[in-house]
This record gives structure tokens, sequence and C-alpha cells, in this order.
């Protein structure tokens, strides 16, 4: 490893840097170009932290980069060629390369125009915030720091190189990172940059859903998303790809009847991520499908709101509105089908326990709640669980002691017969053979009359199995005439 002390005005930092990127330097250098660390990867030197991806700037073009790395590298890729960035392998590292670059967005379009540049200073101008606008000459291991990003990294600022204006015009998804960042580095923001997120918000919607996504799942990810999510409503921006929690700010009434939704949302969100387990557990941190569920558990209120007579406010079937306007707001997103049912299941779900605490549950209504929620369950827990920030104190340990109480059932019922997979005591086979059907319709109305006894009785043996279904049998006016058209249909979640 290489060491290089830097001083800055308060500072001294040793920077430990990989012989890989030393000699990367010294290969351009020997052929007359400069090469820069830069961005990420510098700023992480000062936060103590490493990086497998190293991000390189150089002056020399695409075609120099290739004839320099060709035979070095482990392995290169030119996918990046248009914007002046070659990529490549070396010893774990991976490694991008790129043209000194003054670029822009044409205001109208979503595609970068990119014009290459002769600086490293006016490259580094154009960098998306002052911490990430900081380069490491090599081989010489040089500082190079035009915007004072290590003095805003020690105040934990997030600034931008030149005007904010400029910057997020440049590309405005920086508006997206400034709230990213705020939530995995704990920054705080720049007033001049907040005014600038807030003016400027609707340009967000030239970029693409899936650029927008991303962004946002790196920031319910991070390590403070409440921040994260604070900055993207009170910027605006939220309104433009979230709008479902901006409308959670709902206007108390004069009695301030009900708590407020939004901040109970955030909170439930941190609640959300402070019960993620390790590596090994159930559901290891951090977890976008728990938390994101958080967030989202309540935006089915505002549509749902009611005043009752006697000065009540009720708020029902937001559970089941609000998975609606989650799914619906992540297909927007470009979000993948399983990560869409995932959040809509747990939001459809969060108030199901409700019941329990109340009236106590029978074994059957414990296997529903096992069985509705299929893998999803150790999330449920973990999002119930959160739901509660009353600050009554007695009220909220008599829902804790109740959800205990629940999971004891689940536990026990799990010694007893595998919940995760409730199936019929017969299977489709065995049901044709007692019955002398054929496969078709009544063969399924049979299996759902089985499973029906099953989530309700636990498990039978073969022969009660049996008994019960003759006994269906005998009931059913198929047994004598044909099945009429309409009776075949058995609801599904879709219909």
């Amino acid at each position: 490893m290489a060491h290089a002390h830097h001083t800055t005005d308060s500072h001294t930092v040793d920077f430990n840097v990989d012989p890989v990127v030393l000699e990367l330097g010294q290969r351009f250098v020997d052929a007359g170009h400069e090469l820069s660390l830069v961005g990420g990867p510098v700023r992480d030197l000062f936060l103590g932290r490493s990086s497998p991806d190293l991000d390189f700037t150089t002056d020399a073009t695409p075609d120099q980069t290739v004839a320099l790395i060709r035979k070095w590298a482990d392995n290169f890729w030119e996918i990046g060629r248009a914007f002046g960035t070659i990529g490549l392998r070396k010893a774990g590292f991976q490694i991008e390369i790129t043209t000194y670059r003054a670029e822009a967005y044409d205001p109208e379009s979503r595609k970068p125009v990119v014009a290459f540049g002769a600086s490293l200073t006016d490259d580094l101008l154009r960098r998306d915030f002052t911490i990430n606008a900081m380069a490491l000459r090599l081989p010489a291991l040089e500082l190079v720091d035009p915007f004072g990003g290590v003095r805003d990294l020690h105040a934990s600022l997030l600034a931008t190189p030149g005007a904010p204006e400029t910057s997020f015009s440049d590309d405005p998804l920086r508006m997206m990172r400034a709230a990213r960042f705020a939530s995995q580095l704990g920054v705080s923001v720049h007033d001049d940059v907040r005014l600038a997120m807030t003016r400027m918000a609707e340009r967000i919607t030239i970029i693409s859903a899936e650029r927008v996504r991303d962004e946002l799942v790196k920031l319910i990810c991070g390590a403070q998303p409440r921040v994260g999510v604070d900055l993207l409503v009170e910027t605006g921006l939220a309104e433009f790809v979230l709008p479902e929690v901006s409308a959670l700010r709902l206007e108390s009434d004069e009695h301030h009847r009900h708590k407020d939704v939004y901040q109970h949302s955030l909170q439930v969100l941190e609640q959300a991520a402070s019960l993620e387990d390790g590596p090994d557990g159930p559901v290891p941190g951090p977890d976008f499908v728990l938390r994101f569920a958080a967030l989202m558990h309540d935006v089915g209120k505002p549509a749902t709101r009611r005043f009752e007579p006697g000065g009540a406010v009720s708020f029902r079937h937001h559970d089941m509105v609000g998975s609606k306007l989650t799914a619906k707001r992540m297909k927007t997103l470009r979000f993948d089908n399983d990560t869409i049912k995932a959040v809509a299941r747990l939001v459809e779900l969060h108030m199901r326990f409700y019941g329990y605490g109340d009236a106590g549950w029978s074994d059957s209504a414990v296997r529903r709640y096992v069985t509705d929620a299929g893998p999803l369950l150790d999330r449920l827990h973990k999002l119930t669980r959160s739901d509660v920030t009353t600050r009554n104190q007695r009220k909220a340990e008599r829902l804790a002691f109740a959800y205990d109480d629940l999971e004891a059932r689940i536990a026990a019922l799990r010694e007893q017969e595998s919940l995760e997979a409730v199936r019929p005591d017969l299977d489709g086979g065995q049901i044709m053979t007692l019955l002398g059907l054929k496969p078709g319709p009544v063969v399924g109305r049979a299996y759902k009359f089985l499973l029906e006894e099953r989530m309700e009785h636990g498990p039978l043996d073969q022969g009660e199995a049996e008994e019960k279904l003759r006994k269906w049998w005998e009931a059913q006016p198929e047994a004598l005439a044909p099945v009429p058209a309409d009776v075949d249909h058995v609801p599904t979640e879709e219909s």
C-alpha cells in the first residue's frame, strides 16, 4: 500500500492507496497523459472506507485510453465510449476511466450532451457536489480540491461546485442524489441547494423512471432514510416522484383529533429499519421491501378519511386502498413485479393483527394469517410492531404483549404442523380417484373445500379427510347433475 500525507487547513489525511491505482497512474504519465482518481473513491478515502469500484479521469481520449490499458487490464469493455468512458477489471477492482468532460443536459431532453473538456478543474466543476468533486493526481497522490470538498466533508455539508441551478440543469437527477446522500452519509444540505431543489423540482420529470427508482432505493436503504424522505417532501420533489407520501401531510382538524400521518409514517420507517436482522437473520438489513412498506403503509388514509358523528375520524379500508396506490406508484417507477407484489401485500396486511389484541384468534385465524403472509411473515411481524408510535406507554405495552402472544401461537402451531405450506390433506389425484372424477372445475371446488377444512381444523389423517370429502360430495347437486358453467368460477385475487 502506498501512503501519502495530505495537509488541509485543519487536518492531515493519511491516504492508503492500492498499488493498482499507482501502477495505472504511472502508465498514463509515462505516455504523457494525466490521470486522477476522482469522485466517490476520493471522498471515501477521507471517510476511511474503501470501495472495489474506482473512478478515474484523464485528458487521454477513449482511443488513447484503450491503447494504454488493452494489455494491462484483465478484461475491458467500451459500452460507455460515447460518453468518454472505458471500463475494465484489474486485480479484483472494477475501474472506469473517463475523458475530461464539460457535460450538459439539453433542457428539453433526457440525454446528456457530451463535450470533452481539456482540464481537470473544468471536469471537477461539472460534478454533482463538492464532496464528490475532489481528485487525487497520480502517481504523485496530490489532492486537487478547487471547490472546498474537504471543508464541506468536515462540516457534513452538501454543496455544489458551481451554482446549484447549473448543476441541477446539467442533470436533474442530482436533486434525488442530494436526498440520497442525506440518507446515506448523514450530511445536511446547503440552503442554496435546498432552495434550488425547491425551485427546480418539476425538472425531475425529464429523468427516466428507472434512474429515479434506483436513487430512491438507495435513499430508502440508507442509514437515515427519514432524513432523505423528508428532504424530498419539503422541497416538493416528492410531488413528482412519490406524491402519495406528500399527501400524508393531512391538515389536522382544529381539535387535532388524529395524529400527523406523515410524521407517523416516517417514524414507522425508522422503527422498521431498527428491527432489521443481521446478515444471517430472516430479514437482513437494509431491506427495501420492509422499509418501503413501512413508508407507504398508510398512503390509503387521505382517500378514506371520514369525520364521524361524535368527532371521531375513521380510515375504513385504508389498507386495501393503500395497497393499490402503492402498487400503482411502483409500476410507474418501473419496479419489478416481485418487489411490487411483496410491498403491496405488506401494506394490505398491516392492519390484520389489530383484531387479535381485542378478541384473540382461533387456531384457524392464526393459520390464515401465516398463509396469507406466506414468505413475507417475518417482515409482517416487523412492520406490525413498527406501526406502534403511540406515546401512551400502557397502550404500546399492551400491543407489544399481544403481538408476542401471536408469535408464540404461530411457533406452537408450527411445532404441530407445517404452516408455511398449508395444503389439503388429499391432493388432486386422490380427490379424482375417490370421487371418480375427470380433471375439471369440480376437482378444484373439492380441493378448495378441503383447504378450508384444513385451515379451520388443522391436519386430518387420510381416513378422516376422505370421510369429510364424501359427506361434502353427497351434499352437492353436481353429484347428480352436470355443473352449470357459471358455478365453475372460483374467485381469485384478481377477479
